[in-house]
């Protein structure tokens, strides 16, 4: 799933692409992606792009009064078009979601592998109309979300700090993959409570959440966006590399699975050197 570097990445790269250029048309090519139908997506044909924005893992693609809010989910993609086919494609048919055109002849499809449909596009008025965006908590790389407002976050409930870093409600913007990278980089259990953070752990983990993200953006920055997934995916420390050696310490990185997702690290590094059980209720092996 594209989170917070990677969405931030096609921002800048849209910024680039579409501000300023007219909207010729908006293809909604598959009946799950369009979340809303008023205002309709012929009302931004004509408009010109003013802005792109990132909200969370949302872009916000802003042309005269409108936002399309784009969300890519876990299979999504963008992919940047410098031409278009003559023959219209056929909707519903194979991966492409939606296709938004350009008066100049360029512009980008949305596309979504596998059978799971949650890619999630909104055009709406106002961006706070769409409950996902709502919700969000602050952006972790804000100027004003330092160490004392990430303790206000964490400190709101009892959670694992695994959970709560994904928690859009708490924390916009980061997912499984970088908050893996985040409790390896502070050395720290996911499963370890908040509540048993003191402020010393709560200062460490604050400062490996915004180096962790800012070298990722920074890693990211002027990358095309169809090679965004690999040079994510290569600059993994500990998600996804389970049975691979831990880059810090050598031992073996190790995975805790569950229904629908799965979770990365370094028993050395992060758990005392115990391994974790493989149980949804998992808890540190005696």
């Amino acid at each position: 799933m594209p989170e917070l570097p990677e969405v931030e990445a096609l921002r800048d790269f849209l910024d680039d692409h579409l501000v300023g250029k007219e909207i010729a048309r908006v293809q909604p090519l598959a009946i799950s992606v369009l979340k809303t139908y008023d205002p309709p997506p012929t009302d931004l044909h004509g408009a010109t792009v003013t802005s792109v924005a990132r909200r969370g893992k949302f872009l916000d693609i802003t042309a005269g009064p409108l936002h399309l809010l784009i969300h890519l989910a876990r299979a999504g993609w963008l992919q940047w078009k410098d031409s278009f086919p003559a023959t219209p494609p056929r909707p519903g048919k194979g991966p492409l979601a939606l296709r938004t055109v350009l008066t100049g002849g360029d512009g980008f499809d949305l596309t979504e592998m596998g059978t799971t449909k949650r890619l999630a596009v909104h055009l709406v008025r106002d961006p706070a109309d769409v409950p996902g965006v709502a919700r969000l908590g602050p952006d972790p790389l804000a100027d004003s979300f330092d160490r004392d407002a990430f303790a206000t976050v964490l400190g709101g409930a009892r959670r694992q700090v695994k959970g709560a870093l994904r928690d859009q409600s708490l924390i916009a913007g980061i997912g499984n993959a970088y908050s893996d990278e985040i409790l390896h980089v502070a050395k720290m259990s996911p499963f370890k409570l908040t509540t048993g953070l003191g402020d010393d752990d709560i200062t460490h983990l604050y400062n490996a959440m915004r180096t962790t993200l800012l070298d990722a953006v920074e890693r990211s920055r002027g990358v095309a966006a169809g090679r965004l997934k690999a040079e994510k995916k290569s600059s993994m420390r500990v998600h996804g590399r389970a049975g691979q050696p831990c880059p810090v310490c050598g031992d073996t990185v190790l995975e805790v699975s569950f229904s629908d997702s799965s979770l990365q690290y370094c028993p050395t590094c992060q758990t005392g050197g115990k391994p974790l059980a493989d149980r949804r209720l998992s808890r540190l092996l005696k």
